[in-house]
Formats: C-alpha cells, structure tokens, sequence
C-alpha cells in the first residue's frame, strides 16, 4: 500500500462505511487528545499544519489522472479540519489547567459544528471546495475547521462569560 494512500485514507479509516467524513473526523479526536497530552496546543496546531500539507500531496498523488477530485475515501482533510475546531478545546485547558477530557462540551461543539460546515459548505467553504483540486479538497475542510472553532470560541464565551464584562 502506498504512504500516500495511507496518509489521504487516515490509515484506512477512509474506507469505513457508512459516511467516511465522519469516521474521519471520529478518528481525529483520540489523536487529538493523544498530540494534546504530548504537547499541548502547540503540538496540536503542528498537527495541522502537517496534515494540511502531507494532505496536499496525498490527495495530488491519489486523484492523479482520475475524474474524482474528492472521493469519499480521502479523509486526511477531515482530520486537519478537525483538529482546527478542536483547537480552542486544546488552547482552553492548557491556559487554565483542566482536565481536557472534562471539556466535553467543546468536543461535541467542536466535532457537531465541523461537520455541519463540512456538509452544508456555506461561503468560502463551498468556494473552496469547487476548485476541483488538492489544495480545494483540503481547503475547504481548513475553513470548515476555522468556522467550527469560532463557534466553539462563542460557546465557552457564553458558557464562562467574556472577560471583562
């Protein structure tokens, strides 16, 4: 098996039936957590930064020459997406000290609001999506990933209060 195809498929989990978005985005919150407790936030956010750009080449390697630009299988651009919304989540127990797991509220807001920004693809989400290419396939799960993470932003503020206040 190619290194691209297991770096675009999330080690296969792309290949998971029904909605492989899903699964994708599913499997990326353990790794999350896991690139959490190694390295906070930072570790987190590299993560995505490596995903995105591995994703790029992935997805160019496996839609070379193929009239899908985006097959269901390649989900390595959930998974960058994903790790963006859950960012804030990350951001917020590191800067006070709680217990990531107890911060479940912006999990679920995290991974709800990704993947209605994944699905409906509203705004520059859909714009990214239409490009038809790699850098699109991961675009627009990056700006699904900022959409989701502002709403998980909003949710604490409401939650906790806006400092200052």
């Amino acid at each position: 098996m190619r290194v691209s195809h297991l770096i675009a498929t999330f080690f296969c989990v792309g290949h998971l039936r029904p909605a492989p978005g899903t699964w994708g985005s599913l499997a990326a919150l353990p790794v999350a957590w896991a690139l959490h407790m190694l390295g906070g936030p930072v570790l987190l956010a590299l993560g995505v930064a490596v995903s995105f750009t591995l994703g790029v080449w992935a997805t160019s390697q496996e839609t070379k020459g193929k009239d899908d630009h985006d097959p269901s299988e390649i989900v390595i651009d959930e998974v960058a997406g994903q790790w963006l919304a859950f960012l804030p989540v990350s951001i917020g127990a590191a800067h006070t000290g709680a217990d990531l797991l107890a911060l479940w509220p912006g999990w679920v807001t995290a991974f709800v609001a990704f993947r209605l920004f994944d699905i409906l693809k509203p705004g520059p989400i859909g714009w990214a999506d239409r490009r038809n290419d790699a850098l699109g396939v991961m675009l627009d799960d990056i700006f699904a990933g900022i959409a989701a993470a502002l709403c998980v932003i909003a949710g604490a503020a409401i939650s906790h209060g806006v400092p200052g206040l």
